[in-house]
């Protein structure tokens, strides 16, 4: 700091530019005292790094003294360091000048000249740039997770996390990398502020396992919620106390009090982990299938993940398909004429790629999504 200390000098802090003025009471030993009067705080800081600025007002300004009355400075002197602000024959040292004057708002730190040294703001300025071009990489939450990428998990990856809300069913077989592509699209939309609050619903073999490939490869601490924890946490919902939430499906089943408050906590991406253990069927549906559909419909992004998505048959993924679009699955007669549909044209398809004859009348005699729409 160049400028002399004097007592009687009236100087802001740029940390916080909301204590007003200050004025300074003593300075020696590299340590300057400041006293904050309007804010009734007094402040010590060590001259070579304070975050403080010196208050200079120049011609032409208009300024608060303590009387209440604003001047228009019309000359300014400066005798032994001290500042004498001049309106006509009236004269005002700083040290009458209103202790709430404040430089809080950009146009009023420029206004009263507490501006920052030039190399300080090409620094802050040269700081914004390189964050905004992080900010807006396509490769964002995917690089930094100790993982080696396969290019059909970075693809699924980015296809998913490229929607604002994503609402997929993950059904690679087994060894293919389901919970890494989740992980994947889970660090991606929660670095670019899409998925602030997170919940994982796994079965209780799974939840220490998830815990640990979440933080060792992507680091990234959930916390464990069980019965115990949500006993030692006050206040009336537990689930509000994280962000990242783990837990198992068992614990919320077997704590039906638990559920009402796990829904209404408010979530931005539900994860949920061997989805086809959640049993669905036209006449009755599970309990953990009915938690995820209440999850699920409360929730804008859902990550349903599961190695067999016909284990239960075609209710089975037409239930879980529910869970993800409830508007466009909603009638199960009608998901099934357009599974077979849709076989027959896959058929066909494998007929003209052998160089054989498909018999087109098929076709145009079955019931398509269009004819029944």
């Amino acid at each position: 700091m160049r400028e002399k200390l004097t007592p009687g000098q009236r100087w802001v802090s740029t940390s916080e530019p909301e204590l007003g003025l200050g004025i300074l009471l003593e300075a020696g030993s590299g340590r300057a005292t400041i006293l904050f009067t309007a804010a009734e705080e007094k402040r010590i800081f060590a001259v070579e790094s304070a975050p403080i600025l010196r208050v200079r007002f120049k011609v032409g300004d208009e300024v608060l003294i303590h009387t209440g009355e604003t001047i228009t400075i019309d000359q300014v002197i400066s005798d032994d360091g001290l500042l004498t602000y001049h309106q006509g024959d009236q004269s005002f040292s700083e040290g009458e000048l209103d202790d709430s004057i404040s430089f809080s708002k950009p146009n009023d730190r420029l206004l009263g000249g507490q501006i920052d040294d030039l190399r300080t703001f090409n620094l802050r300025v040269e700081s914004l740039f390189r964050s905004s071009k992080i900010r807006q990489s396509p490769v964002r939450g995917f690089l930094g997770g100790r993982i080696d990428l396969i290019p059909h998990q970075i693809a699924i990856a980015r296809e998913v996390s490229s929607r604002l809300a994503p609402r997929v069913l993950l059904a690679d077989e087994v060894g293919l990398g389901k919970t890494i592509e989740a992980c994947l699209i889970l660090h991606r939309l929660h670095l670019t502020g899409r998925a602030e609050r997170v919940l994982i619903i796994l079965p209780d073999p799974l939840v220490n396992q998830w815990f640990v490939e979440l933080l060792r490869r992507f680091n990234l601490l959930f916390a464990i919620f069980d019965e115990a924890r949500c006993r030692s946490i006050p206040g009336e919902n537990p689930f509000l106390e994280n962000q990242l939430i783990l837990c198992s499906q068992e614990f919320l089943l077997e704590n039906p009090e638990r559920i009402p408050q796990v829904i209404e906590a408010g979530w931005d991406l539900l994860i949920v982990d061997e989805a086809h253990h959640l049993e669905w069927s036209p006449e009755e549906a599970s309990e953990g299938y009915e938690l995820v559909q209440a999850l699920a419909s409360e929730t804008p992004s859902v990550l349903l993940l599961t190695a067999t998505p016909q284990q239960l048959g075609a209710e089975g993924h037409f239930a879980r398909l529910q869970l993800l679009d409830p508007h466009r699955y909603n009638d199960l007669e009608a998901f099934t004429a357009e599974s077979d549909y849709y076989e027959q044209v896959a058929d066909t398809i494998d007929l003209v790629q052998a160089g054989e004859q498909p018999d087109v009348c098929l076709l145009y005699t079955s019931p398509s999504p269009r004819d029944r729409g």
